[in-house]
């Protein structure tokens, strides 16, 4: 509270600032009257006034700008030798707002375009407006200091009011993975009426070191992200600019599909462009970034997990001497990729539900690039895992890769009539994650899971209790095994098991057993 509370000796005047008084300035910076957003960067490198020559705005100075929101002031709470904070406060005209809302034909959307959120959270407008005002270092250009540019800084950046449109866990899913130490905490909606549970807003504390540059670009990308929304038409240009913020960082975030699915608008041409153009970046060989070392250790222990699951998968197809496989929930194409390489694979057919995902496998693949043999073995298909499909029929093997645990526990039966009594393929190769790791896990969502779109993960015992059940009423065997890193007492990071399929029944007859055993019950 102090360091934002006093106000250098250099602002401290009575002289009045574009309309403003420093008096009044700093009850805004406090309190967050006036329609006045905040943010605040913070640096204890020595000597810690450096931080103006990265931002190109000196610490001498209150400067004003014009944004498309309002006003943009970028002034120095604190600027001494020890430490230094930079503050963006974002002054929103909410009329203004109503008035271009009005102009734009949108003003069908009732009182929202004049009762909202939007002069007092951080979002899609403080974005912009950090990318006009800091735009220079947000490029990481410093004529004058070149090399300070490329040093990793110990830095604080904070946002008191950060609107989170999700579980209270998504500042951390979406800051931690960069090497952040995230402190976020959320209010109640209403301090005398509790019941009314938690504001969707959040205090948002971020601690790490890392280039200036780096960490204006993850916010210019993230706030939105966090918001779920943009002020503005999300067009073709913006994907552009999503892959230049993201460079070096999104590519291998965790939460890539999330954050380019909302920081597009969830439009859906674009969001397939630009996770094409990701995957096209995804560093498999490269040499860690030393600026981003924590990002680039963690990007590369998942790539490595992730190689290690599909080698597993292919690995076990190939020992059951499987011919024609199936891809059950492909994704963005890697096994399918890696099964296409080996020859002794006569027939690949990725299989998903999402018609982006197989855009992006296409692209991923190139499939327009492959040779005429190649290409002839592969296959990509829409297909709903819980439905029959008979196309999906008289294949040797297939695999299901980390794809139970997105599927709805009462959708369960269903993906097992689909495909182990229906599809009926030779061999199956299943992975899930392992629970009981969890626990070795510092990042995981607010229900303990490793990903949001996880609706449960199994322990090894309710692994091992769900595959005997399928095998008892589908005519399989299976053996378990462990994919990456084992801990004595907790067990593998990922389970895997093989099912392999013990009598001749087609799926005709299997389905018409079904039927007596239905009948006679």
């Amino acid at each position: 509270m102090k360091r934002i509370a006093v106000l250098s000796r250099r602002s401290a005047l009575s002289s009045r600032w574009n309309g403003w008084t420093v008096n009044r300035l700093r009850t805004s910076v406090l309190l967050g009257k006036d329609g006045t957003v905040l943010l605040t960067v913070t640096t204890t490198h020595q000597p810690a006034t450096d931080l103006g020559f990265l931002l190109h705005k000196h610490p001498d100075r209150v400067q004003s700008f014009s944004v498309s929101a309002g006003s943009a002031h970028v002034f120095y709470p604190r600027a001494d030798e020890a430490g230094c904070t930079a503050a963006l406060l974002l002054e929103v005209d909410p009329i203004a707002l109503a008035r271009r809302a009005g102009r734009s034909g949108r003003q069908a959307a009732g009182l929202d375009s004049y009762v909202n959120d939007r002069p007092y959270a951080a979002s899609s407008m403080l974005a912009v407006a950090l990318g006009s005002v800091f735009g220079t270092a947000m490029r990481g250009r410093c004529e004058a200091r070149p090399e300070l540019a490329e040093s990793v800084l110990p830095l604080e950046i904070e946002v008191p009011a950060a609107p989170v449109r999700g579980d209270a866990g998504l500042p951390h899913r979406l800051f931690a993975p960069l090497g952040w130490q995230v402190d976020s905490t959320t209010p109640p909606l209403d301090e005398r009426l509790p019941a009314w549970g938690d504001a969707p807003y959040a205090r948002l504390r971020l601690t790490g070191s890392m280039r200036l540059c780096d960490a204006l670009n993850q916010l210019y990308v993230l706030l939105p992200v966090l918001d779920a929304g943009k002020h503005y038409w999300v067009a073709e240009q913006e994907v552009d600019k999503l892959l230049r913020a993201g460079s070096g960082w999104l590519a291998g975030h965790p939460e890539r599909e999330l954050v380019t699915a909302r920081y597009l608008a969830h439009r859906g041409d674009y969001v397939a462009s630009a996770l094409g153009r990701l995957a096209d970046e995804v560093p498999e060989d490269e040499e860690p970034d030393p600026v981003a070392d924590v990002l680039a250790h963690r990007t590369a222990r998942r790539g490595e997990h992730a190689r290690q699951r599909r080698l597993a998968a292919v690995t076990a197809l190939r020992a059951a001497g499987a011919a024609r496989v199936l891809d059950l929930g492909c994704g963005s194409g890697e096994l399918v990729a890696d099964l296409l390489a080996d020859p002794g694979f006569t027939a690949v057919t990725g299989v998903d539900v999402s018609m982006r995902s197989l855009r992006i496998a296409e692209r991923r693949i190139g499939v327009d690039r492959l040779p005429e043999s190649r290409r002839a073995r592969l296959t990509l298909r829409q297909s709903a895992l819980t439905y029959l499909d008979d196309d999906l029929v008289g294949y040797d093997g297939a695999a299901l890769i980390e794809v139970v645990e997105h599927v709805d526990p009462a959708r369960l039966p269903a993906l097992e009539r689909a495909v182990f009594g229906h599809a009926r393929p030779g061999t199956v190769v299943v992975t899930t994650p392992n629970v009981e790791y969890n626990v070795l896990f510092d990042s995981l969502t607010s229900a303990g899971f490793r990903h949001a779109d996880h609706r449960f993960e199994w322990t090894r015992g309710e692994f091992a209790s769900w595959a005997r059940q399928v095998c008892h009423r589908h005519g399989y065997r299976v053996r378990f095994d462990g994919v990456g890193a084992t801990h004595p007492d907790l067990g593998p990071l990922t389970q895997l098991a093989v099912f392999s399929r013990q009598d001749d029944r087609g799926p005709v007859a299997s389905a018409r057993s079904s039927a007596k055993e239905g009948a006679s019950a």
